[in-house]
Formats: C-alpha cells, structure tokens, sequence
C-alpha cells in the first residue's frame, strides 16, 4: 500500500500560565484526549496522514514539547497519542502568559515536517497577555511563513477572549472558537479539528 502524503501539520497548543487551575489544566489534557477518541477526528486525522505535536506553554521563557511529531497513518496511532495526551504531567506552575512566544517556538518546530502540505498552530488560552512579545508581530510572522494559526478562547464570562484572539491572535486565514468554560473543551476541540481537516479532506 502507498503512503499518502502528509497534508496537515497541526500543533496544538495549551496554556498552562497561572490563570490554569490543576482541576482545570486536568479537564484540558482529558478534553485532548477524549477528542483523539472521537470517530470522526479519527477518520479525518487518517485520511489527511497528519502530523500532529503538543506544546504546553505559559510565560516568556516556557514552552515545552509535551508529545511531539507523531505521524498518524491509522487509528492505533491517535489512540497512542490519545494516552499520552490523558497521562501528560503539567509542564509549568506560577507563570505568566505569553502567547507570541508560544507562536515563535511552535513556528520552529515546522522545520522538522517539511513534507506536510498544511501548517496550523492551535492557541488555546483563557487570558490576555502579561508577558512576552507583541502577538500581533508573531502573528505576522506566522503569515509570512505561510501557517494558520487558529483559536480555543476559554472564556469565564463575556467574550472579551475570544475578541482578543479575533483581533490579535488567529492569522487572516484562521478561525477562533469559544469554550464559555474549560469543561466545554474537549467538545469545541473536537469540532475544531474536524473543521480543520475538513478543508483538505471535504
């Protein structure tokens, strides 16, 4: 049987600054996992032969690889990473949010997957910036490159997220979801993957 070439590379990305509970960085990691069990990820991650990693991140100077590149050609593969996803120790504790440079280390790591046609950073975030760089410039350093960035707002109340994400965040080609609270999560990841395959596979 011929391999299908990669066509998406998506990263996904977890905010995991001081505005994260553990209850709530808990419900995140089990919201990832639950939608890598989801038919219809499954099926769309295999169609498209994706790449996908896991970053966590939070202030300046923390961004970490939780799961990195793995190749899925098959549903044991997503099920594999839907473990790793469920047991993955929280990478920082106490730190402030800088989502530019969780854009800027995630953007890096496209080298290591020059074949895949697609390049998509996922920010999931429940707070505006308190540190770093301007995101509007890692944004744009992202369109330069040709990558999608897209969105998970977590919001507590209000949109006031999700706007932030609209206005600074997410690149022209992009998109941004709302989770109105973090146990609403693994349902908006889910429908956003699916969206995000959709355009190559549908």
């Amino acid at each position: 049987m011929i391999a299908t070439a990669c066509d998406t590379a998506l990263i996904l990305t977890i905010d995991v600054s001081n505005s994260v509970d553990p209850a709530e960085y808990k419900v995140q990691s089990d919201g990832l996992a639950d939608a890598l069990r989801d038919p219809e990820v499954i099926e769309a991650m295999v169609q498209n032969q994706a790449a996908i990693a896991v970053v966590q991140w939070s202030g300046f100077d923390r961004q970490e690889v939780t799961i990195p590149w793995t190749r899925i050609t098959n549903a044991a593969d997503v099920a594999i990473l839907s473990q790793q996803a469920r047991m993955m120790p929280r990478a920082f504790v106490l730190s402030d949010t800088a989502p530019a440079e969780a854009i800027h280390f995630s953007l890096r790591m496209f080298a290591q997957v020059p074949d895949c046609k697609r390049k998509i950073i996922d920010v999931s975030g429940d707070g505006t910036p308190n540190s770093g760089t301007n995101v509007r410039d890692a944004r744009r350093s992202a369109e330069r490159q040709g990558v999608t960035i897209n969105g998970i707002a977590i919001e507590s109340m209000g949109v006031a997220i999700t706007n932030f994400f609209r206005g600074a965040v997410i690149t022209r080609d992009g998109f941004v979801v709302t989770a109105r609270t973090h146990r609403e999560y693994a349902e908006t990841l889910r429908r956003k993957i699916i969206r995000e395959l959709s355009r190559v596979v549908g």
